[in-house]
């Protein structure tokens, strides 16, 4: 993985000034530095600056990057940042018309397709990516990110140049970039956070390359097109062949993801979806006569506190020993303590130049930055809940009775802590309705499906494009943060597109959350971690974490002239110090509660001071 970042006009000459240009790219490039440690590059063209940040994954020599490659006399350059897990395919395939290859890196085998195929490249590509080619026979840039947005992409117009990045941060180091903060991102914040709209950066006229769709700037403007979208149809398979095919989906995903130079982990939580992953990983590895590495998450005290809920039954620890040692992995139990993960909440804010999900992002943060020591590559198992229909929400009769993002179904819990002007202006309840009402639009209907089905086909879809997002995001945010390339085999495009359409009976046959992913792991796991309860990423229970958090916020509120005295009601946020913290409703998904609303809110303060934010409503 790596970090890219750039700018570009087709109508003007960038010679003279390639230099300069090029420092300023440059500059852009080091702030993401993090996520590729490696190597650096940048490259000038007559209408394009790019610059790469590398971490060395695939062929650490030849694949040096922005990589050049000519064809009919024009030359295209790009800076990527992702993996193909489909590259020895598409390189024989390319081999086969004629294409001539330097290196064993992935880069040159998605260059190459480009030329080849020109805007219909995507459509080839099975893995995750962000990336830009400056195309000079075209006289354009070519912007594309993978089918569900594992990996960043940002970009704004400033004056006639286009100026992208991996990250938000990147496009703050262009002359006139500057993070404003109007009505819609206030919006984004308080009452769509920490999710976001896909294409949004928050920021006043920065916005993101939308999952499944490519860009292209040339001299006519900027234009964005999906190249990929769901599809709704009629499942054809029986329930048997249908286990079968899920079964050889993932393991092929999962196999497919092991390929890397540097060494690899998985991380395992002893749930269903992670110790799958392993299971398959740990075999694989036996075969080649390697052992696994495989790593856990802990949090001190919990010993002590943990206490289960309906969101969280039972804790990891003994559930990830036991797959560890059935799969004979290297396993490591990493632990998190109090200071580092509240301290760490600020440091999640830098890695994704806005407010996240507190402390189930600054303890990933920890996590990574331990795992990275050892490790370059990890495997993780995101993404099979808002697939295979894993959360409380796909069940619940309020959810399928809603009208709402079925993660965030009470908005006063955020409104209250907010000044009465802050809310008549900005009518968080609105937005986020209106937001709502676009996604469901959006769902692929299927004729003759029994208003039931289609219900749920439309949670299923409202997950995928934002809960999946939401998390995918942090992932490659966290991670990144510390030059850790984590992979998700369950976003494979074809397991998502395949399951995306397989009746619910299927999905959850006698009533069996996830029955189908458990059906097909039996020839992985044994039988009580394949009967698992659902039990979500782990968080701390210590009251000592939240004490903290309470300190620290109340710190914030006795110095007025912390921004976030702008937003929020002074008489609320006394309230919400002095009460005791309801750990079993979550205000977002399953994680954050009480604590996790606090430490949010030390999260916004943080950002608006840190990032120097302008207010615009």
């Amino acid at each position: 993985m790596c970090g890219i970042a750039g700018f570009c006009n087709y109508s003007e000459d960038f010679t003279e000034e390639a230099p300069f240009l090029g420092q300023l790219a440059r500059r852009m490039g080091n702030t993401l530095r993090h996520r590729g440690p490696d190597e650096n590059g940048v490259f000038v063209s007559n209408h394009a600056a790019l610059a790469h940040q590398r971490l060395a994954v695939i062929d650490p020599e030849g694949g040096k990057q922005p990589m050049t490659a000519y064809s009919g006399g024009y030359r295209y350059t790009i800076v990527y940042n992702g993996e193909l897990y489909n590259s020895k395919e598409l390189r024989r395939e390319l081999e086969s018309v004629g294409h001539i290859f330097e290196t064993t890196s992935d880069t040159e085998v998605l260059l190459k397709c480009y030329i080849h195929y020109g805007s219909e490249c995507p459509k080839k590509l099975n893995g995750i990516f962000a990336f830009a080619i400056d195309d000079e026979r075209r006289n354009r840039c070519f912007l594309c990110r993978d089918r569900f947005g594992v990996k960043p992409l940002f970009y704004t117009i400033s004056g006639d140049r286009l100026v992208f990045g991996s990250e938000v941060k990147a496009l703050l180091q262009y002359p006139g970039i500057n993070p404003i903060l109007d009505r819609q991102g206030l919006c984004e914040v308080l009452g769509i956070g920490p999710a976001r709209t896909a294409g949004t950066g928050i920021f006043k006229d920065i916005y993101e390359i939308k999952p499944g769709f490519c860009g292209i700037y040339n001299r006519d403007g900027f234009t964005a097109s999906p190249y990929f979208q769901l599809k709704s149809y009629e499942h054809p398979d029986s329930y048997e062949d249908t286990v079968k095919h899920v079964r050889y989906l993932v393991e092929d995903a999962v196999t497919r993801q092991l390929v890397s130079d540097v060494p690899l982990c998985t991380f395992l939580s002893g749930g269903l979806d992670s110790s799958i992953i392993t299971s398959i990983a740990a075999r694989k590895y036996r075969d080649a006569g390697q052992t696994l590495s495989t790593y856990s998450f802990e949090f001190t005290g919990n010993d002590q506190y943990f206490k289960p809920t309906a969101f969280q039954p039972d804790a990891d620890d003994a559930w990830a020993a036991k797959m560890a040692q059935y799969c004979n992995t290297n396993h490591t139990v990493l632990k998190c303590d109090n200071l580092s993960q509240a301290d760490k909440l600020y440091d999640a804010v830098d890695a994704k130049d806005a407010p996240g999900m507190a402390d189930v992002d600054s303890s990933l943060l920890h996590f990574c930055r331990l795992i990275k020591k050892e490790h370059v590559v990890a495997v993780s198992g995101e993404c099979a809940d808002e697939i295979f229909g894993g959360y409380p929400w796909f069940h619940k009769q309020e959810a399928l009775n809603g009208h709402c993002f079925p993660w965030s179904p009470d908005l006063s819990i955020r409104t209250d802590l907010f000044k009465p002007e802050i809310n008549d202006a900005l009518d968080l309840s609105g937005y986020v309705n209106q937001r709502y009402e676009e996604s469901i639009a959006e769902v692929p209907k299927l004729e003759m499906e029994n208003a039931q089905e289609a219900r749920r086909r439309e949670i299923s879809y409202l997950n995928i494009r934002w809960f999946m997002s939401t998390l995918l995001n942090r992932k490659d945010r966290m991670s990144m943060a510390s030059g850790l390339e984590v992979r998700v085999p369950y976003a494979d495009h074809r397991i998502l597109e395949y399951v995306f359409n397989v009746p619910w009976s299927y999905k959850c046959p006698d009533g069996v959350v996830k029955g189908l992913l458990r059906d097909a792991a039996r020839p992985w796991l044994p039988e009580d971690v394949r009967m698992r309860r659902k039990s979500p990423y782990p968080k701390t229970h210590n009251p000592a974490y939240e004490r903290i958090l309470r300190r620290r916020l109340d710190l914030v509120m006795k110095d007025k002239e912390e921004p976030l005295h702008l937003l929020v009601n002074n008489t609320k946020i006394e309230q919400m110090l002095h009460e005791k913290s309801d750990y079993g409703k979550p205000w977002f998904g399953q994680l954050m509660a009480g604590p996790q609303m606090i430490a949010y809110l030390l999260q916004i303060n943080y950002w608006l001071k840190t990032y120097e934010i302008e207010i615009e409503l």
